[in-house]
């Protein structure tokens, strides 16, 4: 599969990580730790850096539309 990081901006605040910006890295480097990006956190689960499925359950239905 081909990637391009270069479709959308990176919302990830971490922008001293190595992997900032670049998507399939980023993906892939969570995924081995069992983790999502934080790309697909709301912008205030994002701030909190924990980066588990559980957060990420947790933010996606305390902020529901």
């Amino acid at each position: 599969m081909a990637c391009d990081s270069n479709k959308t901006p990176c919302t990830c605040t971490y922008i001293s990580c190595s992997r900032h910006g670049k998507c399939c890295e980023c993906i892939s480097y969570h995924k081995r730790r069992g983790e999502a990006p934080g790309c697909l956190f709301t912008k205030e689960g994002e701030k909190t850096y924990d980066r588990s499925i559980t957060m990420l359950c947790k933010d996606r239905l305390n902020n529901k539309q």
